[in-house]
């Protein structure tokens, strides 16, 4: 027996050890990734057993070596052992194909018969809820909505709203400063001087939005908080204007037998200033609720509410608006703590940490 047929009968045996167990597609209980680590073997066997440096090639080359008398016979047993490496390849290939779709399609099966999923529908936050009640409101009586920055520079944060150096809202230990020296705005009062600046007076606006101080978290104080302010300028406003407007707005949310209260206060961008308050939505301002003492007013009848005033000339003239020809008010409260009354939550630090448990509570 020559050198090229004793390889021949090597390579033939090998093919029933390497090629067969593949080839017999005992698949039945086989994983999907089991028929993919298979189909990558077989291609694997393909290129080790008939690629351009495997020994079947080697024996090709050496048919022009082989005696006449014997190199015809030779050459056809190549041929013939070629031909059924390739069809055991291709046959093991094919079979794990359709095992590996067929894998795949048991895996991604669905069964239309199963009842579907109601999916879980989301809730607003407290926060946005009150704010779009309130937004709804003063829209209603011809204000406008506006928002701007959160990052401002002392000009509009501090000297365009009338606080002058020195004022304590001005130190590192009250409001939050960048390394470059601008700030996070401490109140949205930044918003109406801007758009003073570009709107012009008259004007009727609201502004909602987040501000920065640096409050220690607890139960009534949070580092972010969300306010919400009014301004109207025009001719001829005064302080009447200002209780109307407060009024009829606590009246719309709470009630028409609401009742409103101003009380002396100051405020550095409004001259005269005032805190309001209103009757106790809960209590009807008894201060008593079901034989007790009526919790979101403690029992005094009232709610301390926000701030408010006439607009201080010094803020008008810093927008270039002249304080003898127009006049304006101004107020503005913290949403949180009127979130926390409406909905009796006692921490405002649960409005912050996104627990659904929480949340959904509100609709």
């Amino acid at each position: 027996m020559s050198e090229g047929t004793a390889q021949l009968e090597e390579l033939r045996s090998r093919l029933t050890e390497e090629i067969r167990p593949l080839n017999a597609l005992a698949l039945d209980g086989i994983t999907l990734a089991d028929a993919e680590a298979r189909l990558r073997e077989v291609a694997d066997l393909r290129v080790h057993l008939t690629g351009k440096k495997s020994e079947l090639a080697s024996i090709k080359k050496q048919i022009g070596s082989v005696a006449a008398d014997q190199r015809a016979a030779f050459a056809q047993a190549v041929q013939s052992l070629e031909k059924e490496i390739t069809t055991a390849i291709e046959t093991a290939n094919t079979g794990l194909t359709f095992k590996i779709s067929d894998l795949r399609t048991e895996a991604e099966r669905l069964d239309v018969t199963i009842p579907g999923r109601r999916p879980r529908t989301g809730h607003l936050h407290p926060i946005t809820l009150l704010r779009q009640r309130i937004e709804d409101i003063f829209v209603s009586m011809g204000y406008t909505i506006e928002d701007d920055r959160e990052i401002e520079t002392d000009y509009y944060n501090f000297d365009a709203l009338n606080i002058p150096e020195g004022h304590p809202a001005r130190e590192s230990q009250d409001t939050f400063y960048t390394t470059t020296g601008l700030a996070l705005r401490s109140q949205t009062s930044t918003v109406q001087i801007r758009a003073m600046e570009r709107r012009g007076v008259p004007l009727q606006i609201l502004a909602p939005g987040k501000v920065f101080r640096r409050d220690t978290p607890d139960m009534t104080h949070t580092p972010m908080f969300h306010q919400l302010e009014g301004l109207c300028v025009d001719k001829g406003i005064t302080m009447a204007h200002l209780k109307g407007t407060v009024t009829e707005w606590l009246k719309r949310m709470y009630g028409p037998e609401t009742v409103t209260r101003f009380r002396p206060s100051y405020f550095p961008f409004t001259e005269p200033s005032a805190e309001f308050d209103f009757s106790c939505f809960k209590c009807g301002g008894t201060g008593t609720y079901e034989g007790e003492r009526c919790r979101p007013c403690k029992g005094s009848g009232w709610i301390e509410l926000g701030g408010s005033g006439m607009v201080h000339p010094n803020v008008l003239r810093a927008v270039g608006v002249d304080p003898t020809a127009y006049s304006g008010f101004a107020f503005g409260f913290g949403l949180e703590r009127m979130t926390a009354l409406m909905y009796t939550i006692d921490d405002i630090r649960h409005m912050f940490e996104n627990d659904v448990r929480f949340l959904e509570q509100f609709s």
